[in-house]
């Protein structure tokens, strides 16, 4: 965009990010975890404008949840605040197994803890829409 002040023409340019995606001040994030680190927790680098940023998953996140990062996100023009980076999380699931992973997996498809038994804390995605949206 252009800012014009007197005689003078200020032409401003925006860059692309190669992996955060823009919503006004708040910036975007889809970040890719295995289902190990989904299970078991793990720490993992998020990237930023300028820098990176280490986030604690939690041990049971389920895909599609939503983590913000509060004043991560650019900062507005007027100066008076800044935005967040939202990741969203999604649970990578392989496409081609060994023969062991395989057996593993059909063994754990028995285990009552690895059935679906979401929780009223869990939310639908309308939900986490619907809150995004409201704050």
């Amino acid at each position: 965009f252009g800012v014009v002040a007197g005689d003078l023409i200020v032409l401003i340019e925006e860059e692309e990010h190669p992996l955060l995606k823009r919503d006004g001040v708040n910036l975007y994030y889809d970040l890719f975890i295995s289902f190990a680190d989904a299970a078991l927790g793990a720490t993992v680098e998020i990237p930023l404008v300028a820098s990176k940023a280490q986030v604690k998953i939690e041990p049971g996140t389920q895909g599609g949840k939503i983590i913000r990062l509060k004043g991560k996100g650019l900062r507005e023009v007027n100066g008076y605040g800044t935005g967040d980076l939202l990741v969203n999380i999604n649970v990578w699931t392989p496409q081609k197994l060994s023969d062991e992973e395989r057996k593993t997996l059909e063994n754990l498809r028995e285990s009552p803890n690895f059935q679906p038994q979401p929780s009223t804390r869990d939310k639908s995605f309308f939900q986490r829409v619907r809150e995004m949206f409201s704050s």
